[in-house]
């Protein structure tokens, strides 16, 4: 009787390795390349270990557990499996959590169409830059870029090459800015970079490099009846940096409104700058 229990044990115990196996493949497949999926690796051949040396333990001493004294390495031996099954299971069940989580976080801060953060991060994170430009006496520019034209775009081309025409002009402003920036879609054809620890006049050549890198990278649109088609767009950049009269992170956002309209009222394809307030030289126009 207790030989029976002793194997049932040993042999329950393999049973949660193997299943182990399951959970700890699944969190092998979801993780990158790397250091951590290595070392689950590692995990994984380690249950395939034990797995044999259960195997072999049971093959060894198949009947010799005559009393409750023989009992205790079976019993180990099972509450061990269960151990190693629980651990693999609650292992992965986190990394799906906490993905699922990060998963939600992004979608919550980013803009659906174009991938970049959405409006609301935008004004927290400005809120933020502002408060610490503030604090520590650091520069702060904020640029608000226009699509020229967008209108005509939908009205001539229909709004599914309007949706192309933004999503190309916010992979294009992702490759023209700096690590540093942060690059947000504010509302229909409109975007904004804030630039931390960015004087106006730095902004303003930063912004003239985006204004150029949008003029030359036209969107080459495929199929159709007209085959291969290239649509040529422009933007229109305001620029404003903080200075000593900017009482919040609205009011720098609005400065950077008045200047994208006067960029818009002087023709468009141009960056305006507001005149800074602080001693710095004016914003570079073009």
């Amino acid at each position: 009787m207790l030989d029976f229990l002793a194997s049932g044990l040993v042999l329950a115990g393999i049973c949660l390795l193997v299943v182990a196996l399951a959970p700890v493949g699944r969190l092998i497949r979801q993780l990158p390349i790397g250091m951590l999926r290595r070392k689950w690796h590692v995990m994984a051949g380690l249950i395939v270990v034990f797995i044999v040396g259960y195997a072999s333990y049971a093959v060894v001493f198949w009947g010799r557990h005559t009393d409750w004294a023989a009992m205790i390495t079976p019993v180990v031996f099972f509450f061990g499996a269960g151990f190693v099954w629980m651990t693999a299971t609650l292992s992965l069940q986190t990394a799906v959590d906490i993905r699922r989580a990060v998963l939600l976080e992004q979608e919550a801060i980013t803009d659906p169409l174009t991938g970049l953060y959405n409006r609301r991060h935008l004004a927290r994170r400005l809120e933020k830059e502002f408060a610490r430009a503030r604090r520590y006496g650091m520069p702060l520019s904020v640029l608000l870029l226009d699509i020229d034209h967008f209108k005509c775009v939908n009205d001539t081309y229909g709004h599914q090459v309007g949706d192309q025409v933004l999503n190309h002009v916010a992979r294009l402003t992702l490759q023209a800015i700096r690590e540093t920036d942060l690059a947000a879609r504010y509302g229909g054809e409109e975007f904004v970079i804030i630039a931390p620890n960015t004087e106006a006049s730095s902004a303003a050549a930063l912004a003239e490099r985006l204004r150029r890198h949008v003029e030359t990278h036209p969107l080459v649109l495929h199929g159709g009846y007209s085959g291969r088609q290239e649509i040529r767009v422009t933007v229109s950049i305001g620029v404003a940096g903080l200075g000593r009269d900017t009482s919040d992170s609205q009011h720098l956002l609005q400065e950077a409104d008045e200047a994208l309209y006067r960029a818009k009222q002087q023709g468009r394809n141009r960056v305006v700058g507001v005149l800074a307030r602080s001693g710095e030289s004016p914003a570079k126009s073009s």
